[in-house]
């Protein structure tokens, strides 16, 4: 998730300031996505120092922002493109996995059956929450991380399928690899 894009969306409501922002992210995003207030202002800087919003003037100790003209065109932008497969955060699940194959004296099944079981977890509480009333954006929010927790536990099944069949190679020694001159 973009926050820079997050803040541009909220900003197209109306002014608002930090806690405002943060406070309108939490509740869009049903609190998934946890924003720290010192990112909320950072990235407000940012995006005065690009044009993209303009601070107002305080009042009762806060400054609101406001999106810009090319504030709103870069938010246009932004919803009119797809995200890109590689733009998204790097899957630790998947590193961590791979990373245990080849670590000597890792039990990689026991990693595989400690991510389903928290998988399922999370699963079972994101149903429960299904349950309870919600607006559309979160409601579609919850959607997506049910699906992303199911397509994890089919995938954890691949994996133990894949690791009854694995035969490992070597992992050459530090000493063994040629460094590119």
């Amino acid at each position: 998730m973009s926050v820079k894009h997050g803040l541009l969306a909220l900003l197209e409501r109306g002014p608002m300031y930090g806690y405002q922002l943060r406070a309108a992210f939490d509740s869009a995003t049903g609190g998934t996505w946890p924003l720290n207030i010192g990112q909320v202002y950072t990235t407000l800087s940012r995006l005065e120092r690009d044009d993209l919003v303009a601070a107002l003037p305080e009042t009762e100790g806060q400054r609101p922002y406001e999106i810009t003209a090319q504030g709103r065109t870069e938010l246009e932008k932004w919803f009119a493109s797809p995200v890109q497969r590689g733009d998204r955060p790097r899957d630790e699940v998947a590193i961590k996995l791979a990373l245990a194959i080849t670590t000597p004296g890792v039990d990689v099944a026991k990693v595989v059956m400690t991510q389903r079981t928290a998988t399922m977890r999370t699963l079972q509480e994101y149903t429960r929450l299904k349950t309870q009333p919600g607006d559309l954006p979160w409601l579609l929010v919850l959607d997506a991380m049910i699906f992303q927790a199911e397509a994890e536990l089919r995938w954890l099944d691949h994996c133990e399928a894949s690791l009854v069949r694995y035969e490992p190679r070597p992992v050459p020694a530090p000493t063994d690899v040629e460094v590119p001159r």
